[in-house]
């Protein structure tokens, strides 16, 4: 086990291992399992307040707004393009090779599990991979948007430092004179598939992570605060099954007085060595 864990936590990872020993686990990750991917969180210490995140109202109604959050988005899709995946996306990807995951559930829309190896990734927030055009349905690869960004605003340029969000924006200086991408079929609005503030999970990818976690039983939550609704409505359905239930997050959760066994410590550190104790 890592020298960097303490006896405290290597403990309880030897608690949550003799829980989950013989089981199928599901998993539910945050932005906290992306941290050392260097994608920061919404919440938890250091995390950067947004004063005004995009709401789908606002991204639909205020041209200014999508003109705004294009040139951000596209700034820091670059720089979150770039991350990489890390030890626990790594150590989840094996676990799920060897059997012992039955597949992640994430509220991420980074792409880093299935850039890690994983393949039954549920990604229930949506993802930045991929753009929707809200007119005719059809759906683009991101960097063919990036392209056409690029084409159209030839004077944007990375610059030398940025503050990224945790959903890949950047704020950028000035927004004028941005010429917003649009659908290369029907020209109509694109909009990234992602979930915006104010918007609901689709059903059906709701009814996908639900039947992950049935085909499951034991689950693991990983760097998530279990602010949001989506989560919280899974970590429900375990409780009500009695099924193990463990969480790792340095912050503490709304769901820890649910939990078998809570460890208060970094994604990257904690699944890795629980992967060595179950294998």
């Amino acid at each position: 086990m890592s020298a960097t864990i303490s006896s405290g936590l290597a403990a309880g990872i030897e608690k949550s291992a003799d829980l989950l020993r013989g089981r199928r686990i599901a998993v539910l990750t945050g932005a906290g399992i992306s941290t050392d991917s260097g994608i920061p969180a919404y919440r938890g210490a250091g995390a950067r307040t947004r004063a005004d995140p995009m709401t789908a109202q606002r991204y639909l109604s205020d041209e200014a707004a999508r003109r705004r959050y294009w040139i951000g988005g596209h700034l820091g899709w670059r720089a979150f393009a770039s991350a990489r995946p890390n030890a626990g996306h790594i150590a989840l990807a094996e676990m799920e090779r060897s059997g012992l995951v039955s597949g992640v559930i994430t509220q991420n829309v980074d792409g880093l599990h299935l850039r890690a190896g994983s393949s039954h990734v549920v990604e229930v927030h949506g993802t930045m991979r991929r753009v929707v055009c809200l007119q005719c349905d059809q759906v683009f690869d991101r960097r063919d948007i990036a392209t056409q960004i690029e084409r159209f605003n030839p004077w944007i340029a990375m610059p030398e430092t940025i503050a990224l969000n945790p959903d890949g924006d950047v704020a950028p200086e000035s927004i004028d004179g941005f010429v917003v991408p649009v659908c290369t079929v029907c020209g109509g609005m694109l909009k990234p598939d992602v979930v915006f503030f104010g918007e609901f999970v689709p059903v059906d990818r709701f009814r996908a992570a639900e039947s992950l976690l049935r085909s499951s039983n034991a689950l693991i939550v990983a760097g998530s605060s279990l602010v949001v609704n989506s989560g919280v409505r899974l970590v429900e359905r375990a409780r009500r099954r009695g099924i193990p239930l463990i969480i790792i997050n340095h912050e503490p959760t709304r769901a820890d007085p649910w939990a078998h066994a809570v460890l208060a410590g970094g994604t990257g550190d904690v699944l890795p060595a629980l992967k060595e104790l179950l294998e």
